[in-house]
Parts: structure tokens; sequence; C-alpha cells
């Protein structure tokens, strides 16, 4: 075992290259640059102490293994958009793409070769090839202790999988770059990878509405009259979605619109955006004979087909250019707001498998394996460099990702359909530079239903997916209020959640956080002491010998932002538990007041989503409008705070959407709320006088115990 060498990349991390690499990676290849003065104000890391302990060797069958030391209660969180577990620790994690991750293998939409330590660092292999992670999962002879061997007959101890002392993690054959992200704590990890990779997305203000996707063969009065059916019955909706049936031909496609549906689509989509409503397209990459990018991408395709369509090469900067050309001509200049890009991973099921394979050849001399890891952040930085080429932002969905694609406005979503699964997604999805939309797209009955739609209403993207099936917010009559209630909610709460995402952009800190982002594993622990909790959750297994943990996971609830936690319930729960960190909260809808670094037992009635609020915090709001108002329209802002504490809060303002904010015409302000002499409180903004971009009057509600309605 040869111990690395290691060499400062940027403050707080460190670089290392195990043999000959090849030049295209996933850092290389999206090219952001990264955020090295915001890197400079992050705490002091000691990370260099474990530099020592990291090895590596040749393997006699081909490429590397990687060793790393593991300390005994130690846990690993990362590794991408991972479904069944949030501490990866104990697993083994086989990095490669995948459309259809059903099984706890590590294959999924986005297999983010890095994962982050609760001991303070972080370790991304930089490669555009499959790597898979021992997290813990392989015990060598040499480290077996005695005592941890039992009888599986006779000892209810006995573990499938005995207590590792050590990380291995298989490189490619020709190697691959190491970096490093040190500490301190967990949080500062993530944010030094986030913002070494370029930072957070800001998406436009938009892009935060509500979204709702029409069935795939409406055309275009359809779909104007069920948008409107939106203003009429006064649910807030931003953006609607197309799906295949606005091309020509679809499966394979030709990115060109369908004459007979959208026979004059510059004009349906200026009649849209007059009624407030965006445009986003579903695609996917494979091109139709048809198409008249056929003919441009034949030569720089891949040798196999996909539905019968070219699989394109973008690494091929010509490639790129026809595809981004014919896009802009046909639907950036029309007013198109973005892409939804689909099928862009792949899948090997049985009766159902259509990828290009991994010995698939493409003109730029990579194989399938390597396009397929890296096809998703092609379209996502396609699209992104689009819009920025008409100094517009872009916000849209993708279903497959990689490293270094937090800077990317792009937000994952899968086929799949379990509601705890995509809860325990949105948290996983924090700790590697992802953004996750748990959609909706149907429910077994109106319970189902309010209990998802509660739950992506606080997510990185609330949208309802009808394409299959025409639902519609109102598809229950029974729920339809309390759904129109949580639209409204995120919707007045958008001053905040822009705030937040602002803030990833800036620092690198998630605006969906997972609890190990939030609290540190002590306090943790004596939260749970402190109210005897003695639950046993059984992992994903059908023998109960391979593991149960005696600890809750914590990974069906998160923070938005600084100041609220969220706490989902799916359909059957009527009950729950929650852990709050320090401090004292106030349930935002009840008022009702709970001590922090505890666990509450709530039972909130189908109508009510748990929602907590820091006591002391400051959350700038806005009114429900039926949609984001456009750049330079101004509402009124309201600044609500809670509790009998004193408080402050930041607030970010720009024009919502172009990027004139990267040259500074953007503004940050504090607000401060003091307690008088007398007990009432005071509000101050910074520069109050200075008006704001987006915002009028400014509003004041101190010492609340419960947010008022609208």
């Amino acid at each position: 075992m040869t111990t690395i060498q290691w060499e400062e990349a940027a403050p707080g991390v460190w670089r290392s290259t195990i043999g000959h690499p090849q030049t295209l990676s996933p850092l290389a290849f999206m090219g952001a640059e990264p955020r090295r003065e915001q890197l400079r104000t992050m705490p002091h890391s000691e990370v260099p102490g474990l530099m020592d302990n990291i090895g590596a060797e040749r393997l006699p069958c081909g490429g590397y293994m990687l060793e790393l030391p593991l300390e005994e209660q130690e846990k690993l969180y990362g590794t991408g958009l991972q479904f069944m577990r949030m501490n990866q620790r104990g697993k083994t994690r086989y990095m490669r793409v995948n459309s259809d991750p059903k099984q706890d293998t590590g294959e999924t939409h986005a297999p983010v070769p890095f994962y982050a330590s609760d001991k303070g660092y972080g370790l991304l292999v930089d490669t555009s090839h499959i790597v898979t992670m021992f997290l813990g999962s392989t015990m060598k002879q040499e480290h077996t202790r005695t005592e941890d061997v039992r009888d599986r007959n006779r000892d209810k101890g006995w573990r499938a999988t005995l207590p590792s002392s050590r990380i291995e993690i298989k490189l490619p054959a020709e190697g691959a770059h190491l970096y490093l992200f040190g500490g301190p704590a967990l949080a500062d990890v993530i944010c030094r990878y986030n913002l070494y990779c370029g930072g957070g997305a800001l998406p436009p203000r938009w892009g935060l509405g509500f979204w709702h996707r029409v069935p795939t063969l409406y055309r275009d009065e359809e779909v104007m009259e069920e948008a409107l059916e939106f203003r009429r019955r006064e649910f807030p909706c931003d953006v609607i979605g197309l799906e295949p049936g606005w091309h020509s031909r679809s499966y394979p496609v030709t990115y060109e619109w369908d004459g007979e549906r959208f026979p004059q689509p510059e004009a349906f989509i200026r009649e849209m955006k007059e009624n407030g409503f965006r445009i986003n397209l579903w695609e996917h990459p494979y091109v139709a004979p048809e198409g008249e990018l056929y003919e441009k991408l034949s030569s720089l395709s891949g040798n196999y087909s996909v539905w019968g369509g070219l699989a394109p090469d973008y690494v091929m900067p010509e490639a790129r250019t026809h595809y981004m050309k014919q896009h802009e001509k046909r639907h950036v200049a029309l007013g198109v707001s973005g892409y939804k890009h689909d099928e862009c991973d792949g899948s090997e099921l049985t009766n159902n498998s259509w990828m290009f394979p991994a010995h698939a050849r493409f003109p730029s001399g990579l194989n399938g394996e390597t396009v397929r890891q890296l096809y998703g952040l092609m379209f996502q930085k396609m699209g992104d460099e689009l819009f920025r080429k008409a100094n517009r932002r872009t916000y849209g969905l993708v279903r497959a990702s990689n490293a270094a694609a937090s800077p990317m406005p792009y937000v994952l979503y899968s086929d799949l359909y379990d509601h705890k699964q995509f809860i325990r997604a949105l948290c996983n999805a924090s700790f590697s530079g992802l953004l996750w939309t748990p959609e909706v797209r149907r429910a077994q009955n109106a319970e189902d239903w309010i209990r998802r739609m509660q739950t992506v209403c606080f997510s990185p993207l609330a949208m309802l997916n009808a394409w299959g099936d025409g639902t519609k917010p109102w598809s229950f009559p029974e729920a339809e209020p309390v759904i129109r209630h949580y639209i409204q909610l995120r919707m007045r709460l958008l001053p905040y959640l822009y705030t937040a995402f602002a803030q990833y952009r800036e620092t690198g800190l998630p605006p969906f956080r997972a609890m190990p982002l939030v609290m540190s594993e002590e306090e943790r622990a004596a939260a749970e002491k402190r109210h005897a909790m003695k639950e046993v959750s059984v992992l994903n297994t059908t023998d109960a010998a391979y593991g149960r943990s005696a600890v809750n996971a914590w990974d069906d609830q998160y923070m938005v932002g600084d100041d609220l936690l969220i706490a989902p319930l799916v359909a059957g729960e009527s009950e729950r538990k929650v852990l709050l960190p320090s401090g004292s909260w106030l349930e935002l809808e009840t008022g009702e007041r709970h001590e922090g670094r505890a666990v509450v037992q709530v039972r909130p009635g189908l109508e009510r989503l748990p929602i907590y609020v820091r006591e002391g915090a400051v959350i700038p709001m806005m009114p429900a409008l039926s949609h984001v108002p456009a750049s330079g329209e101004k509402v009124p802002l309201t600044f609500v705070h809670f509790g009998s504490k004193p408080g402050q809060c930041l607030i970010y303002d720009d024009d919502g959407e172009s990027f004139d904010y990267e040259s500074g015409n953007c503004k940050w302000r504090k607000v401060v709320v003091e307690m008088r002499e007398d007990g009432s409180f005071q509000g101050e903004l910074e520069d109050g006088n200075t008006p704001f971009h987006s915002y009028s009057g400014v509003q004041w509600q101190l010492g609340q115990t419960v947010l008022a309605k609208d």
C-alpha cells in the first residue's frame, strides 16, 4: 500500500492523482471555476492529519484500490441520489447511472462518487467511469477480530456485515483524480464540495412557483384551458410543462413542434406568458430520422441507436453547436423557458432494456459506459448555456446527473413512486450537490393525494405531472381546500425560498438540508435519550439477522433554509415523531411551542403538514399571488417575526430573471428585530430607504406565535 501525495487545490481542498486518468471527468467537463474567495472565509480544517493514513495499491486484475481508515461509530453520507437509506456505512455502492434504482446497490439516477464523513471530511473520485465504493462493507482477514465472529444458529448478535475499520474504493484501470474536502463540521464539508464545483444554483424566481405538466397529447387550446382553470380556482401556477406530444414525433424525437397540435407555437407561448405561465418542454436525447438534426448529427453519434434514433456524442463541440442552434431558433427565441431532459439515464431491466450498451463507441473515442455516466451533465450544461446566451435564467428537470452539478439549475426526478423513498431522496440529495423533486402524479385516495402534495410544496421544485392520467390539484374535491392552502403557502414563502437558494449559491449550504447537516450526532443522541426513545426500524432486508437499527435515521424530515423544519407524513400515518434541534420551536400553523434538542410526538390531522419555525426567526413573505410577478413588477414584502426572542435574517433581492446578479446587480440586506424596554418588538431593515428591485412597501408582523392567513 503506497501513501498518496496531496497538494492544496483551494482553501480546505486537496487534490491527488492516481495512475494516468483520462482527461474527461465531471469536473473537467463542467468547467466551473471554484468559488475561492468564499472558500477562504470558511473555518480552518484539520484534514491533513488524515492524509498519512490514505493509501492506494495497484490490483493484479487491473485498476487501483484506494483505502481509508474508518472509525467504529463513524457515519458516511452522500454517494448521490440514494432512495433506500441515508447513512451509507456498511454498504457497497456500485456507482452506475440507472433509471430503475429499485435495489440498494448504489445504482441510481445520479450516482455521485462522493461521500462525506461525520468525522469532518469528504472524498470525491472525479472520473467519468463507474466506481465501486466499499463503505465499511469489506473485511480483510488481517483486520478481522475474533470477538466479532459469531454463530448465526445460536447468537442473535450475528451480523452479515462485520464492523469494518476500512473504506475501500475501486478506481478505474487508468486511475482517477481524487479530491479531499475539509470540515470541521459535516455541513462545512458539503459547503466546500459545492463551492469547489462552482457554488449552488440560483433559479429564476418564477421557477420556485408551482408547476403543472399537462397530458401528453393536449393541443394548444386544451393547454390554455387547463392553465386558466388554475386561475379560476385560485391555485397559483407559474409553469406549464408540455410532454412528448408537443413534438412532431417522439421516441425518438425531432425537437420540432407538431403542426397540428401547435400550429402557431410562438403566439401560443406569448399568450401563455401574458396570462402568467412559462412553458417547459419535455425532450430526450435520441434524434428521430425525420428530424432536421438527424443528418447533421448522424456522423457525430454513437454506433448504437435508441428507439431507432441517434444517440449524439455531446462531448463533441460540433454536436453541441448543432443541438444548441436548433433549440435556440425553435424554442428559446420563441419564449420557451426551459426543458425536462428525460431518459438520459438508461435501464437494464430484463423486459425493458433500451439504453445503448457499455461497449458502444462514440466519435470522441468514449465508450457507452462513459457517455451514459455523463449524459445528464451534458444536457444540463447545454441547457444552462442556451439561456445564458439570452441572459435569461432557466430552471428545469433532468433524470440523470453526476458530480459537479451543484451550479446547474436542474432538479432530478424519477419514474419510481414510493412516497417514503421520495422524502429520503430529498434528504440525501443535500449531501451531493443535487436537487430533487418528489413530483406528484397520481394517488390512491384523497389522503395519499394530500400527503404527497404537502411534501412536494416543500421541495426544490413543486410539480404535479398529469402527463399520463390527467390529474389536477382539484382531482379530489374533498382535498381541494387543503391543496390550495399549501400551494398558496409556498407562494407566500417565496422570498424566504429565494433567499435560501441565493445562500446556496454564495456559501454552498443547500437550501434543503438533511438533519445531519443541522444537528451533530451528540445533539441528536441527547434528544433521543431525553425522551427515552426506543424504537426499531427494519432496514431493507427480508432477514432480520442482516441488521436492525435501534437508532432512527431521521431521514423523513428536513430543514428548508435556516429556520423552517418540515416533517411530512405519508398515507396511512396519523402521527409521527419529530426531532427538533436546539432552541425553541413553534408549530407554524398552530403556534404550539416546543423546546428543542428533543423528540416530540405529533398527531397533526390530514389537513396539516407539521412545519416548525425556530423561535426568533424572521421570515420574509409576500402575498399568495396567482403567479410570480415578472421582473420589475413589485409586490409587498412582510417580515414575520416569531416568538418572544429577538432575531434577525438576511433578505436577498435581484431582478429574478437575468444573470445580471453575477456582475453585482443584486443586494443582500440584513433585518434585525430587537426587544424594547417595554417588552414590545421593533424591526429594522438595513438601508431601509433604498428601494427593492422586486418588492414595494415593507410591513412587519412582530412577536407572532402562529402564521396568520394571507
